[in-house]
């Protein structure tokens, strides 16, 4: 039976990106992924996601993102498709709270360029917004939209011209570690050097028959659409990227301008009911819809009160929202991503090479002390 060099599990954004940047060192890899692609299932399909440069408690994310910018750049030069346009993104939250504070501090630090707002300049420079004279605003200008579908087939392309082999709706059935790992599916076995274990909201399922105990939690996540009062009102011309603050100091709101739905514009609250992701409808959102409802009155006031269009995505969150990029502790060529908390698609790349570094023996490009396994250890079986 063929060896891999890598196998890597789950074709989602994170796997993806691995598999691209194992078979572009020399890696011979396959990648398998459970659903005929493309498909909505899992926490990698749609066509936007926001990306920033803007990280209020985590400034290590911005300097990662400093290079994800760079690698969003090459694939695009690569595959020749259109990833990212650049919007800007605005963060509205109470006036010195930490969410603004640490975003400031961190873009400053980081030598992006960035503007604040008080209460009445935000009202100013956006009046399709409706805020008190108690919040701030900062403008990340390095804001915008990723294309997500565009991104994931993107890799997946290069991935295969440059000789990996991918395999789709193919699900994984057992691990079998050693120093040569057996996988096997629902259609045959193979074996790896090495395996990468990308498998995103199943993680809670995968990962607990090898030893791996990680506190993650499943949520459902309802993508809105509101259709806008006056058409363009919310147009990527005029209105960048958002992230609505929270009284916790951080953020549960985020929108995107209306590129997606001529007239229509995205606006979703950042988490969801608890699910099993095979049982992902059974649970109910109705409180999801309700407080949203109840912020595009408050806050959109050029949006109609009613979302037009839902869909869902799925987060699979860790307690601290930081991601889990780690061998495992006892197997070490089995390489472990997961936990990417409803912000990891934007880091993708990084994430990727990171991955692939931990495959292939390399030292990390950056400190993994936030992304290792045992932090958990007090709440975990580990």
């Amino acid at each position: 039976m063929k060896v891999y060099d890598s196998i890597v599990v789950g074709a989602g954004i994170e796997g993806s990106s691995t598999a691209y940047n194992l078979v572009k060192n020399g890696q011979r890899t396959l990648l398998l992924e459970q659903f005929p692609l493309p498909h909505s299932r899992g926490s990698s399909h749609g066509q936007s996601r926001v990306t920033r440069m803007a990280y209020g408690d985590a400034d290590y994310y911005t300097e990662m993102m400093k290079e994800a910018y760079r690698l969003w750049e090459k694939l695009e030069n690569e595959s020749g498709t259109t990833i990212y346009t650049k919007t800007g993104l605005l963060l509205v939250g109470k006036a010195g709270d930490e969410l603004i504070d640490g975003t400031v501090q961190a873009l400053r630090k980081h030598s992006v360029p960035f503007t604040t707002l008080d209460g009445k300049a935000l009202r100013l420079k956006y009046p399709m917004l409706a805020y008190s004279d108690d919040v701030s605003g900062v403008d990340d200008h390095s804001g915008g939209v990723l294309f997500a579908d565009k991104a994931l087939a993107a890799f997946q392309r290069e991935f295969i011209k440059h000789g990996g082999v991918l395999r789709d709706n193919e699900s994984l059935v057992d691990v079998f570690p050693g120093d040569i790992v057996t996988v096997k599916t629902n259609k045959g076995s193979y074996r790896g050097r090495n395996l990468v274990l990308a498998v995103g909201p199943w993680a809670t399922k995968v990962l607990p028959p090898l030893g791996i105990h990680l506190p993650l939690k499943v949520l459902r996540i309802s993508v809105f659409y509101w259709k806008e009062k006056i058409a363009g009102t919310y147009g990527a011309d005029k209105f960048p990227t958002f992230l609505g603050g929270n009284a916790r100091g951080s953020f549960d709101v985020y929108g995107m301008p209306s590129l997606e739905y001529p007239g229509l514009y995205k606006l979703c609250l950042h988490s969801g009911p608890e699910i099993d992701p095979d049982r992902r409808d059974d649970a109910d959102s109705t409180w999801v819809l309700d407080k949203m409802k109840k912020f595009v009155a408050e806050h959109f006031p050029l949006l109609e009160p009613h979302p037009v269009i839902t869909e869902t995505c799925i987060y699979t969150n860790t307690p601290d929202h930081d991601f889990v990029l780690d061998r495992h502790p006892a197997w070490r060529n089995i390489i472990i991503g997961a936990g990417f908390s409803g912000h990891g698609f934007k880091l993708s790349p990084v994430v990727g090479k990171v991955l692939a570094e931990l495959v292939m023996r390399k030292t990390p490009s950056y400190n993994m002390s936030h992304f290792r396994i045992d932090r958990f250890n007090k709440s975990s079986k580990l």
